[in-house]
């Protein structure tokens, strides 16, 4: 392994990655025949620094994504403008997460063998984004056409991790990382197997979305079961709580809004430790089936919703 990484093969990859720089924000602009301004909107949404005028900044990659940018709406309608620069921020923070991690990869690279085994590898990672961002586009595509808009009724659900804040406390970077990595693969798994998606990650919690409650309650069932197993191998890893909410949300650029959605996070936020809370909307689907017991609690006052009704969801114990 080498010591430091020659400025040489950092010049050489970032050209691989973005091209040559050559353009002045000025120039971007005439180059891509859009407005100086509204380059500029779209290059900080994108999540870029923006730079001074007389700054040779920009390539022809740049220019180009500026060009596509806006023209996938006219100059004039401020509405639909207003949604792709929400659009791009997206696509911004996503990647922008993406390659804090990639690059730690690339870097060892980089220092083993220098440019051109880290040239490989951002070609694999490139193809697999891609291959990744298809899969769930047709997912997504297929959900969005069920839905016929961006409000749709949802099953909202929210786990976390009980005492996180205090176990942290003594906690080594390595083994936080352990327990993070052990919690995200669980969790995700439970989601996927049973045809949910996963929203967000936040820390000690996750946020997903399912379109029947009976496939909601079942992920937490799963998230349950995966944790209590990856206790077996983490010492330190804590239970989990869950809140359920079920009813119609907006969709917006991958999340989801609405008084549903705080439902489901107070829900989870007075859940005793290794439980399942629901709302009344999923309780009154879930009580229909014979596996499940329903219990009803007393209505609590949290912040927000003065009356909140939860109702704890368990497996039904099979006699014999």
């Amino acid at each position: 392994m080498r010591d430091t990484v020659p400025m040489t093969d950092l010049d050489n990859l970032e050209a691989s990655l973005i091209g040559r720089r050559r353009y002045t924000r000025e120039q971007v602009a005439e180059q891509s025949g859009v407005p100086a301004d509204r380059a500029r909107q779209i290059w900080t949404s994108l999540g870029f620094p923006s730079m001074d005028d007389g700054v040779v900044a920009f390539t022809d990659a740049d220019v180009a994504a500026v060009k596509t940018f806006a023209a996938l709406v006219p100059e004039t309608d401020s509405s639909t403008q207003s949604q792709v620069d929400a659009g791009a921020r997206s696509i911004g923070q996503a990647a922008a997460r993406l390659s804090e991690w990639q690059a730690d990869l690339i870097a060892e690279h980089l220092a083993d063998d220098g440019a051109p085994d880290a040239e490989q590898t951002i070609a694999a990672l490139s193809a697999l984004q891609d291959y990744t961002w298809r899969r769930h586009l047709a997912a997504a595509l297929s959900r969005s056409m069920d839905s016929h808009g961006t409000t749709r009724s949802l099953l909202v659900g929210f786990a976390d991790m009980v005492g996180y804040t205090r176990l942290t406390r003594h906690l080594d970077l390595t083994e936080l990382t352990d327990l993070l990595t052990a919690f995200e693969s669980a969790t995700t798994a439970a989601v996927v197997s049973h045809g949910g998606w996963v929203i967000k990650n936040v820390g000690d919690e996750v946020m997903f979305a399912a379109t029947d409650p009976r496939d909601g309650v079942q992920i937490a069932f799963a998230m349950q079961d995966a944790i209590h197993e990856a206790a077996q191998s983490i010492s330190d890893m804590p239970e989990i709580r869950i809140g359920l909410a079920y009813g119609p949300v907006l969709t917006r650029f991958g999340d989801l809004y609405g008084p549903v959605v705080n439902l489901a996070a107070r829900l989870t936020g007075v859940a005793r430790p290794n439980t399942i809370l629901v709302d009344d909307d999923a309780a009154a689907v879930l009580d229909a089936d014979a596996d499940l017991t329903t219990r009803h609690l007393r209505n609590v006052r949290v912040k927000g919703i003065p009356r909140l009704r939860p109702h704890v969801i368990r497996r039904r114990k099979t006699k014999g």
